[in-house]
């Protein structure tokens, strides 16, 4: 018997990816001194630009 790791859906990977990125991105607005709310708005549109990006154009190629 061949062990596999489960299927995930890709736009879960595409959530993680895109949760972690703009999590990045609000620590790092808030690490240079940006005002809090400002960085939470700014990380919420980056989260939601990368999700759809990732989600659009993160997937293999399919097989022809």
């Amino acid at each position: 018997m061949h062990l596999r790791p489960p299927s995930i859906d890709p736009g879960v990977t595409s959530f993680i990816w895109a949760f972690l990125l703009a999590l990045f991105v609000w620590i790092g607005q808030l690490a240079i001194g940006v005002s809090s709310g400002t960085a939470l708005v700014i990380a919420l549109l980056s989260f939601g630009a990368m999700f759809l990006f990732i989600r659009l154009q993160g997937g293999d190629d399919p097989v022809r």
